[in-house]
């Protein structure tokens, strides 16, 4: 087999295999999941319709997403013994730190569901059911909140809300969330997605490629970015500070999160979804700030750079306003995605072949090997 000639670093453009789930068009500025356009499904959709849509490849009937939110609601709550030890987790450890414990743990106590192979659904179901029951009851016991309840009636949005803040949402916080959910469910073969599909091709089990999943997520240079939008919007203050501090971090060539994307070359539609969708919460809370700040942003970084708006420049906006800390942020995308992830695991099993690329070597050939006591002190 020849040597690699050419190396595409990061993988850009590298088609690695064949997917049925998600189709990413960089160039018009569509997502596609099992067809659907990312628009129609956040518009007419709802979270648990497209993690089914994921996981089965056709959106469900009635009963069959009846079922599904049944279920989903059976399988939030923990195992006691897991559920004591992440309250025992130190209080200051990072709930994605807590998360990806929570899951590797939480397959200890389901052995059944974490078999590879299509019985794997049944973990799919499972984990998406229970990562915001693993954050809510590490949260609640950090900030002094009454211990979580299963709440099977609430729908993923609503109890994800209800888990990390304790209270009802209302009828517009749930469905900015039910929104940002459906956005974040999947992304093609982003960072975390491959990481996940690498284990499962390894024939490893489905609670051990979330795992791996959760461990990618947690790097800030694919999780964790719209922590680094609210914490710009915090420094800037108003939007009077825009233009100067903007320009000024570009002159020093700091990266401002939130803009450009690897496939997309227009705008990710994602973005223009959860614009609108952070000037409607902040009508509804009285609080336009963040939005204001964010179009300002938005007018001189595209201006001065040329770039577009990504996914993750207007949903930290949205959590703060409801109220959301910003550690939870990346928790909340992991929440999301593990519709995603699970959907790549069972496909990867369906299509099993060990991913395993090459790399080009650059270092030397013909050393020779000299024996301790000889070698140069």
């Amino acid at each position: 087999m020849p040597e690699p000639s050419e190396v595409q670093r990061g993988l850009e453009d590298v088609v690695a295999l064949e997917s049925r789930i998600c189709f990413i068009d960089g160039r018009e500025g569509r997502l596609i999941y099992e067809g659907y356009d990312i628009r129609d499904l956040a518009a007419r959709s709802t979270f648990e319709e497209v993690a089914y849509l994921l996981w089965y490849g056709q959106l469900p009937s009635r009963s069959q997403l009846d079922d599904l939110r049944a279920r989903l609601g059976e399988l939030r709550s923990l195992p006691p013994p897991l559920a004591q030890q992440i309250e025992s987790m130190p209080t200051e450890s990072a709930p994605m730190d807590v998360l990806r414990t929570g899951v590797s743990a939480l397959a200890l106590f389901e052995p059944d569901e974490s078999k590879p192979g299509s019985g794997s659904i049944g973990g799919a179901q499972r984990l998406t059911a229970a990562l915001p029951t693993i954050v809510g009851t590490f949260h609640r016991k950090r900030a002094g909140l009454p211990p979580l309840k299963d709440r099977p009636e609430l729908s993923q949005a609503a109890y994800l809300l209800y888990a990390l803040l304790d209270r009802e949402p209302t009828e517009l916080e749930a469905k900015a969330v039910d929104v940002a959910l459906i956005l974040h469910a999947d992304h093609e073969l982003n960072a975390s997605t491959f990481a996940a599909r690498v284990t499962a091709s390894t024939l490893s089990d489905l609670y051990s490629a979330v795992t791996s999943a959760v461990g990618t997520l947690k790097g800030p240079l694919h999780g964790g970015a719209n922590e680094r939008v609210m914490e710009l919007l915090d420094q800037i203050g108003t939007p009077e500070l825009v233009e100067t501090v903007v320009r000024d971090k570009l002159a020093r060539h700091e990266r401002i999160m939130g803009f450009g994307h690897r496939v997309y070359k227009v705008e990710d539609p994602r973005a223009t979804i959860l614009r609108e969708w952070s000037r409607k919460v902040g009508e509804a809370k009285g609080n336009l700030r963040y939005y204001e700040l964010l179009r300002k942003v938005e007018e001189v970084v595209h201006r001065e750079k040329g770039l577009y708006p990504n996914v993750d420049l207007y949903s930290g906006s949205i959590y703060s306003l409801l109220g959301i800390p910003h550690d939870l942020f990346t928790p909340i995308f992991a929440f999301s995605r593990v519709s995603g992830w699970t959907a790549h695991v069972l496909e990867e099993y369906q299509d099993l072949r060990l991913i395993r690329p090459t790399a080009k070597y650059v270092g030397p050939i013909d050393l020779k090997y000299v024996p301790i006591d000889e070698r140069p002190a």
